[in-house]
Order: structure tokens, then C-alpha cells, then sequence
């Protein structure tokens, strides 16, 4: 399947991409070869195949939780430059 570059120009167009001439030209031929490869893809015999969401079998690949105890909060707040003994204290972004 070949695209036209005027159909490459509309679209571009609509993406609101400024293309030169030779972008759009080259972007003709790069989308055509890839639709021709898509063509050549759906000559294939798919039958029966199962629809993938991923290459692997693979049902959970999480490790289990584990509840272990954290860092207690005045220690973590001890490395901070400012804090209110609650939280850190940041500049405040919006105003």
C-alpha cells in the first residue's frame, strides 16, 4: 500500500507538524513501507492463535509483600535541611 505525500502533508497538517518537501517525501516512503509491511503480515495464516498482551506466560511477577518495620519518622526527618517535626518543609510551588 503506497501513501501519497499530499496524504502525508494533510496529516501533518492536522498534527500540526511543519514538514519541508523532502520530510514529506521521505515520510511517504518510511509509512509506506511500513504499511506494506503490515500487508505482508495479514497474508499470514492466524488461525486459531491466541491473542497476546505479553511474550511470556507470566501471571504475577511481583514478589509477596512483606511487612517489615520502616525507618521511624523523627529519623527520617533528622536528614532533611528543614522540617516542622511532622514533615519536610519546601518552598511552595504554586502560589
Amino acid at each position: 500500500m503506497q501513501i501519497t505525500p499530499e496524504e502525508i502533508a494533510k496529516v501533518a497538517h492536522l498534527a500540526r507538524l511543519e514538514l519541508n518537501q523532502a520530510e514529506v517525501a521521505q515520510m511517504a516512503d518510511q509509512v509506506g513501507a511500513i504499511l506494506s509491511y503490515i500487508d505482508k503480515l495479514n497474508e499470514l495464516d492466524t488461525q486459531g492463535v491466541q491473542p497476546t498482551t505479553h511474550a511470556l506466560a507470566i501471571n504475577n511477577a511481583f514478589r509477596d509483600d512483606v511487612v517489615i518495620p520502616s525507618l521511624p519518622q523523627a529519623e527520617a526527618l533528622r536528614n532533611g535541611p528543614s522540617q516542622n517535626g511532622e514533615a519536610f518543609v519546601v518552598p511552595k510551588i504554586i502560589g
